[in-house]
């Protein structure tokens, strides 16, 4: 039976998931003058990133829409040989759908990250305050693997910070690699101290997106793993990662929405990196005052715990003395030294001419600096001067 527009039943379908859902696809099938569904809708109801079966058979309605509700055919059913040839390109196409979930599971992470660092590579990254559209989209084409928002000594305004995480989106590149996996991971640099209470904080940087935090001035192992339970939801009894417990609360439609993921997905990826293996979230700690280093090797032992990342400004005031004194030398080598030997990834910030040095110290996620308006000479240089280390 066909509609008073001449289209099949199926051309007014939504594309609703079975289960859980991507919002994304939430509406009809858009049409070209010809009555062809638009190659970028198609694109999108192949995207993976979800679980095997979760969109089976979304993919398979829309697809059954592309080969029996065209324009080809709208004054009557198409011919059986037509037809025939039709099915088996649906068979095909479903083929490859089912098989697209697989290869996302076998490729790694949603986050390139810690698909990075998972994988035993250096990554490398920027911070900024610039929460432009404009800097949104230069830094999620740029070569970099990580971009954290500094709201420590910046704003911490939440609306802005949500539309800059839209604003990284790339459906290009989605449509290109078939995967909803953000390749230039977006942190945050949070504004309470160690010893300032930060669960408020991380609730709602987490529940807009972000793919992993950076707490300021942690200074001892309890504050550490504040942080942590900070992050972490509660587990179930069945987890084969129940400690730490989570304090996080349940409040996920807009990091579902940037994840790309149904509510059920988000929950199992949304968890700490490398403590549950299949987690997507990092947690970094800062060491930064004499009281931190001295504590370096406990904070690095807390389970939940991603890596440290080391602040030379901060750590030469709490010493006393200037940033090229050998003391703060001596006091970085002994939070790499600790990193090294409890097999936790190591940060710093480094220029051009350093990023060999940090490199051979074991550092494994160095930053070259601030960026606004895009990634800057500056960055470009010191991250160029990084990759082009070989071991």
């Amino acid at each position: 039976m066909k509609h008073a527009n001449g289209a099949g039943p199926l051309s007014r379908a939504w594309r609703r998931p079975v289960r859980g859902g991507n919002a994304l696809t939430r509406r009809p099938l858009q049409r070209n003058a010809g009555g062809q569904v638009d190659r970028t809708e198609f694109l999108e109801v192949l995207t993976p990133g979800r679980r095997r079966g979760d969109h089976d058979l979304t993919a398979g309605v829309s697809l059954c829409e592309l080969c029996c509700s065209s324009a080809s055919h709208q004054n009557g059913p198409p011919p059986m040989p037509q037809l025939a040839s039709r099915l088996a390109a649906v068979g095909v196409a479903l083929c490859l759908i089912a098989a697209a979930p697989a290869a996302q599971d076998a490729g790694g992470h949603l986050s390139g990250l810690v698909d990075t660092l998972a994988r035993g590579e250096r990554a490398y990254g920027v911070s900024t305050y610039d929460l432009s559209l404009e800097n949104a989209r230069s830094l999620a084409r740029a070569d970099i693997d990580y971009v954290y928002v500094d709201m420590e000594h910046g704003p911490m305004h939440f609306a802005a910070l949500q539309a800059f995480l839209v604003g990284m989106i790339d459906k290009q590149a989605v449509a290109a690699s078939g995967s909803v996996r953000q390749r230039v991971t977006p942190l945050a640099r949070i504004p309470p101290y160690g010893r300032e209470s930060s669960e408020w904080v991380v609730k709602q940087a987490l529940d807009i997106g972000l793919m992993g935090l950076i707490f300021p001035s942690i200074e001892t192992p309890e504050q550490a793993l504040a942080a942590v339970r900070s992050m972490r939801y509660p587990q179930r009894r069945d987890s084969r990662y129940p400690e730490p417990p989570g304090l996080r609360g349940v409040g996920t439609q807009l990091a579902t929405w940037f994840w790309g993921l149904s509510v059920a997905d988000y929950v199992r990826h949304a968890d700490l990196w490398p403590l549950n293996p299949e987690g997507d979230l990092v947690a970094f700690m800062m060491v930064e005052t004499a009281t931190g280093v001295r504590n370096v090797d406990a904070i690095a032992q807390v389970p939940g715990v991603t890596g440290i990342l080391i602040g030379p400004a901060d750590l030469s005031n709490s010493l006393g003395v200037p940033r090229d004194e050998p003391e703060v030398e001596a006091a970085i080598e002994t939070i790499a030294g600790a990193c090294r030997t409890r097999n936790v990834t190591c940060a710093i910030t480094a220029t051009a001419a350093d990023m060999p040095r940090r490199i051979a110290q074991g550092f494994t996620m160095l930053g070259g600096g601030r960026a606004g308006g895009g990634l800057g000479a500056a960055n470009d240089a010191a991250i160029r001067a990084g990759r082009a280390v070989r071991d």
